[in-house]
């Protein structure tokens, strides 16, 4: 059996087994479970609800309980099941998908889901009209590589070439070329299904730059439509309280309460005090400081698998003194890791070697972390002309995130670290909800910047490709040799050839580009207070609410 072949059953066969377990409270009505609101404290403010739009897990959080995707991740893991599609199947070369959609299911305006819908979202999403919209679908522009007309950072011809409808219940995605990251990648909560109706009716593809802000229709703000477990009710901006309800209509498991609400509380110390004096029943991202106090007080921490990086990002785009190869790899010996993980970050964080965690396949296991060195880093500044080097060093405030649990604190070693190495460091701090990442990754302002990812499925291309598998203004990366090089692993399927390819992608990445400088991986975790359950910690923070109630 060919490579191809076998990759192609093992798809089907997933398909087959996909028969999602939400579908076990399907006849139930909505009454069923513990009733009430539960309310869980986010550690930072979403940018918008259109998951298009979505760039960062707070933006996703309340997306992933309004909206489904055609294929899913089991609860828990990075495996494949059912979404709104019950089997996917792909032809032999991989560049047509067909998907058997589950009927009767509606989105929360009444309106149909079928494959008209579906074809809908995709020409949708390839279409969009104009820089803006484009800048702000990131993981679609990542995914599919370009526009029907590439107005911002994409050059590429779309992987997406169409979609057809010979049924409401099957819909057939072709593309322009095969890759390595699907079926996986149909699963991204930014590839969710939108009601068409609504779409239109709120002018879901009006998004205006403003300087470095960017502003967006209603849709995207007050009436996001999907067909998941809760429907949008609102969002109170001054109180930052975001308020779900309860979709009786759910065609799966109806979720257990009546409404869910997410209460953005920054500070970290803050959750913890919230949850203390019961106002809140859990929150994201506790210390790891904490967690043995918050058990020792009865709660719950729930900790997820490792599944992140953390990075010191260098744009080459700005400063010219970056730009050299010595000077990045005088950044990174300058820059204390293993201290930094033992003080900042919980039991179980690590030291990267590269830019995926050694869980995902394609991790090149020989590598080693570039040592600590501040006298190599002193005497490569040197050679290369830069010994007064100064940089402009971004990084984020009022939030924490998985892989980076106090900001802060992380840049304040960091700094001390180059400046030790005699590297001038002018600070930048700026609010997470308050154009950071418009700063860093949509404009590309910074020189130095903090930022890392969770991965979104078990594929390396979700990771090195999304940061460097073309020129983005967050590095300023022009290089088309290493640009090619991840084309060419994730365009091969065979899935051996497939991990090799990204194996030697990230040897390169590491040893003749060094776009960045790799921080960390770590376990981050969530808490809740005793009586609640059904919250199932996951590997890519892709929590759903709706198997969670209240004792």
């Amino acid at each position: 059996m060919s490579a191809l072949v076998a990759a192609a059953a093992l798809a089907v066969t997933l398909a087959a087994c996909a028969t999602s377990e939400r579908e076990d409270g399907a006849g139930e009505g909505g009454a069923g479970g513990s009733g009430g609101t539960l309310v869980f404290g986010a550690p930072g403010a979403p940018d918008n609800f259109d998951p298009l739009f979505a760039q960062d897990g707070e933006t996703f959080r309340p997306a992933r309980q309004m909206f489904d995707t055609l294929v899913t991740y089991k609860q828990g893991t990075s495996d494949l099941e059912g979404g709104l599609a019950t089997e996917w199947t792909p032809n032999a070369d991989f560049t047509e998908w067909t998907f058997t959609l589950r009927e009767g299911v509606k989105f929360h305006d009444g309106t149909d889901f079928n494959a008209e819908a579906v074809c809908f979202n995709f020409n949708r999403w390839v279409n969009l009209p104009n820089a803006a919209a484009q800048t702000q679908a990131i993981y679609y522009s990542d995914t599919f590589e370009g526009f029907t007309s590439n107005q911002a950072s994409a050059t590429g011809t779309p992987v997406y070439n169409s979609c057809t409808a010979p049924d409401p219940a099957t819909a057939v995605v072709k593309l322009n070329k095969a890759k390595g990251a699907f079926p996986a990648a149909f699963g991204l909560t930014s590839l969710s299904m939108s009601s068409p109706a609504a779409l239109q009716q709120y002018d879901a593809d009006k998004v205006e730059q403003s300087g470095e802000a960017f502003t967006y229709g209603a849709y995207a703000t007050d009436h996001p439509t999907g067909t998941g477990p809760f429907k949008f009710e609102s969002f109170d901006r001054t109180s930052n309280v975001i308020t779900l309800a309860r979709n009786d209509d759910y065609w799966g498991e109806k979720a257990k309460v009546e409404k869910l609400i997410f209460k953005v509380i920054p500070d970290e110390n803050a959750r913890k005090q919230e949850l203390q004096a019961g106002t809140i029943d859990g929150y994201d991202l506790p210390s790891p400081a904490d967690w043995e106090s918050l058990e020792s007080e009865g709660f719950q921490v729930l900790v997820r698998p490792v599944f992140n990086i953390l990075y010191l990002g260098i744009n080459q785009k700005n400063n010219p003194a970056l730009q050299d190869l010595r000077v990045r790899q005088a950044i990174a010996y300058a820059t204390d890791r293993e201290s930094l993980v033992r003080t900042q970050l919980p039991e179980g964080a690590v030291v990267a070697t590269q830019f995926l965690p050694e869980t995902v396949d394609g991790y090149a296991a020989d590598l080693q972390p570039i040592p600590y060195d501040p006298e190599k880093a002193k005497q490569l500044l040197a050679e290369a002309g830069q010994s007064n080097l100064t940089v402009n060093f971004y990084y984020p405030t009022e939030v924490s995130r998985p892989y980076m649990p106090n900001p802060t604190n992380i840049f304040t070693a960091l700094a001390e670290n180059l400046r030790q190495a005699g590297i001038t460091v002018n600070p930048v701090p700026q609010p997470w909800a308050g154009g950071y990442l418009d700063s860093v990754t949509a404009n590309g302002t910074h020189d130095l910047h903090l930022l890392g990812w969770t991965g979104d499925y078990n594929d390396a291309g979700n990771f090195v490709g999304t940061f460097f598998g073309r020129n983005k203004p967050e590095f300023g990366l022009t290089d088309p040799a290493i640009f090619s090089e991840i084309a060419t692993a994730d365009s091969t399927v065979d899935p051996a050839g497939h991990t090799a390819a990204y194996e030697q992608v990230n040897r390169d990445l590491m040893t003749k580009y060094l776009p960045a400088v790799p921080v960390s991986s770590s376990p981050p975790a969530l808490v809740v207070r005793e009586g609640v359950s059904g919250l199932i910690p996951s590997p890519l923070t892709d929590e759903r609410f709706y198997t969670v109630s209240k004792g």
